[in-house]
Formats: C-alpha cells, structure tokens, sequence
C-alpha cells in the first residue's frame, strides 16, 4: 500500500533552497522519493552542495524576478508541489522605516511569494496539486520593530486562503505554515543579532531569544520541513486554506 506521506514519482518547486527550511525540505522530499525538484535560489553553490538523490534542476535568482518565472513556467507543467519559502529578514518602526526598505522586503517576501504560487497554480492546472507558503507567526502576533516582515507574512497568509478558493475547483490545495523562532541564516540580517552574537556567542543569542517561547526553544528547520511535507502531502488531503501556526506556543 501507498504511504501516504510517499512521493514518489511526484515533482515539486521549492524555494529558498539553499539553506534553512528550503534545504530541509528539499531533502526530504527526496528522501521520499520526488522524481524531479526544481530549486530556486540565488544561492547556486548552496543549491548545489545539497546533493540530492533524484532529479534536481537548478534555477538561480530572485523570486521576484517575474522573467525568471516566465522563462521558468513552461518547465513546470504537471507540478505535484510546491513549497513557496523564500525569504528575507526585515526590521525597523513603521514611523521611522524608510519606503526602500519597505519595498525591499515586500519584493521578496509577498511579490515573489505570489509570483512562485501564480506559477505553481498554473502549471497545476490540469492535474492538481499542493502548495505551501511560508508565512510567519509574526503575520498572526503583532511584534513592534519587525514592520515589513510582519505584514508581508500576514500578507502571504491571507493570499493563501484566496488562492485555496480559487484552485479548489481544480484540486489544488494551498496552505501556509506559519513558524515562530526557527535557527535559520535570516537572523543574520539583523543588527541587534550580530551585536550579540559578538558579545555572547550565536549559541547563547538564540537561547536568549527563546526565552519568549513556552517550549523554551527554537524549532529546527527540519521540524517545520515535516509540518510542511505533512501538508504537500496525500496526508493533508482534506487541507486547504489552512494557517498552521508552528511557533513552540509563541504565540499563546
């Protein structure tokens, strides 16, 4: 019998596939058995050490480059799944953010999340499928100084339940994971991080962070890999819609 979480003979797009929650899933899937991944990432050399065991094709650049879709979209017919997951830090008050910095991370982290999922839906078209949007606990709980990340993430979360209507009469499922602290390189864009990993070490500097998680601790990439691959997969068949809020009780 079929495992339900199998996904063998299946092709999914991941991206931010270099590192993080994109590496993770990446190899889990392959790990399940995907035929073919296509991997987007503007990290060639990070995509490349992964060295997966099936059929990987590599497209370097920005997620929201709209003619890296456009050239990419035609390869992507009959796509099983799609883990949209790119990604960047963001930080700043709204009363002092400047507009730059404001596009900046809404380029990547809204423009090209639709950009990936308005690919993926179309090349799921005719056969279906599944996707999965990282999104944020920052996009459900309102955190001060983190402006455009948090409200590109609660962006990406309600875009999913749209798009959920909208591809469910053609058996496309879309749901979004919305992680809380996870031990990535985004936190490497924030000053306030460097300063204390400087002063006390990356190890201390994420257990202090943590401190605001009732689990006491931030999740592995892996982890959220498997909260997502639950959803990609024939498991998650009767989700759609769905924000999975993944946050070790962050946001409580």
């Amino acid at each position: 019998m079929t495992q339900i979480q199998d996904f063998s003979g299946r092709t999914a797009l991941v991206t931010g596939a270099s590192s993080g929650i994109g590496a993770a899933c990446a190899k889990a899937l392959a790990a399940r058995g995907a035929s073919k991944l296509f991997l987007v990432d503007l990290d060639t050399a990070g995509m490349e050490a992964l060295n997966l065991s099936c059929d990987v094709e590599h497209i370097t650049g920005s997620v929201a480059d709209e003619t890296l879709w456009q050239e990419l979209e035609p390869r992507l017919t009959g796509l099983d799944h799609a883990a949209v997951n790119a990604g960047i830090g963001g930080h700043g008050q709204i009363a002092n953010l400047d507009f730059a910095e404001w596009r900046r991370v809404m380029d990547v982290n809204l423009d090209g999340a639709f950009l990936t999922l308005r690919a993926a839906m179309r090349a799921m078209k005719d056969g279906g499928g599944s996707a999965v949007i990282t999104s944020s606990s920052t996009g459900v709980k309102a955190i001060a100084g983190i402006g455009p990340y948090g409200v590109a993430k609660a962006a990406v979360s309600h875009m999913t339940r749209i798009a959920a209507l909208e591809g469910a009469p053609n058996n496309i499922r879309v749901n979004a994971i919305a992680p809380g602290g996870v031990d990535t390189n985004i936190w490497e864009s924030s000053d306030d991080f460097k300063r204390s990993v400087e002063t006390q070490g990356r190890e201390a500097t994420i257990k202090a962070m943590a401190s605001t998680t009732p689990l006491g601790r931030f999740a592995t990439s892996e982890e959220i890999a498997g909260d997502i691959l639950y959803m990609l997969s024939d498991a998650g068949a009767n989700l759609t819609g769905h924000v999975l809020v993944s946050d070790g009780g962050f946001t409580l």
